[in-house]
């Protein structure tokens, strides 16, 4: 989203500058304030979703019709995707079908970026492989600046987010780095060397092994899955060991620094990443346990997902 079409695209975050995350994050932060205006009204946001999905999937169609907009949803089971169609043509299809916008989940890294130099609305990426998930990471931002009390700016200057677990197999772990480190936040990536190389710092963050040492500095964690599905648990030994190493337990979360959070993309692996007391947050019993902010990602992955539908769409109309 630089320049020329990719400026009423949305495919990643890498290269966005800082300037563009803000009034994107203003935008998000303003929707909560009132009821949003029906300024997509007679338009049709289009959701081709190939992979599974319960919280984007349903937060892009809340959002786009508390816009005003049609939503069409396209799964790839039952699409002519499934018959060899390549993923441009099936874009060029759904636009010739008169949609404003296309949101698209998929398993080829890159894919969203490729399918928007086939078609003149914007393409919106909900996740592509290991790529990235750009209003996950927006989302992210949001949630961790309000938390902070930095929404007023969305400066995060002086501040350290640690990302714990499966980091290889993870776009949010990647859009996360972007995003952050754009605003001024340190990223610390931490897991085993099979789930975070060290190669992982070239895009921005700094690797380490020792969870409880990048607890310490953290003022914020974001704990990861295990992407069974992608093959990460083959390189575990057993989730005993796993978690004894990587786990937000409930003795590391008593030692987390006073007013740091812990977040989540979600789906959880109670149990596996986190312990169940600490997803749930303090107590009476324990009163020094880190606030949990996982709902309210949830919550501004709406908001998020209003701004950028309508920020886009009018940037595409600008342009006409």
């Amino acid at each position: 989203m630089t320049s020329g079409a990719e400026t009423f695209h949305l495919t990643g975050l890498a290269g966005l500058g800082a300037d563009r995350l803000r009034e994107l994050l203003t935008a998000a932060r303003e929707m909560g304030k009132s009821p949003p205006e029906r300024s997509l009204e007679g338009r049709v946001v289009a959701l081709m979703f190939f992979e599974d999905s319960t919280r984007t999937r349903a937060s892009f169609s809340i959002a786009a019709k508390k816009l005003g907009s049609d939503v069409f949803e396209l799964a790839g089971k039952g699409s002519s995707a499934s018959k060899g169609e390549t993923l441009a043509d099936t874009a060029r299809t759904i636009e010739a079908m008169g949609v404003d916008a296309i949101v698209v989940r998929v398993s080829e890294s890159g894919a969203p970026r490729g399918m928007a130099q086939h078609v003149d609305c914007p393409i919106i990426s909900a996740g592509d492989g290991r790529h990235a998930h750009p209003t996950q990471g927006l989302l992210d931002l949001l949630t961790f600046a309000e938390a902070h009390g930095r929404a007023d700016t969305f400066d995060l200057s002086g501040l350290t987010l640690a990302i714990v677990g499966d980091l290889n197999s993870s776009r949010v772990f990647r859009s996360d780095v972007a995003g952050f480190s754009q605003l001024g936040a340190e990223v610390i990536a931490v897991g085993p060397p099979s789930m975070a190389p060290g190669s992982l710092e070239a895009i921005g963050c700094r690797v380490e092994r020792d969870l409880d040492a990048a607890l310490e500095q953290a003022d914020g964690v974001q704990m990861l899955r295990v992407q069974f599905e992608r093959g990460a648990g083959t390189s575990m030994a057993s989730v005993r060991e796993y978690r004894a190493g990587y786990a937000l337990t409930l003795e590391r979360a008593r030692r987390m620094k006073p007013g740091s959070v812990v977040m989540h993309p979600g789906p959880m692996n109670r149990g596996i990443e986190l312990d169940h007391d600490v997803a749930e947050g303090p107590t009476e019993r324990e009163p020094d346990l880190p606030r949990p902010i996982i709902l309210e990602q949830v919550a501004a992955g709406v908001r998020v997902r209003m701004a950028v539908l309508q920020d886009l769409v009018m940037r595409s109309d600008a342009r006409r």
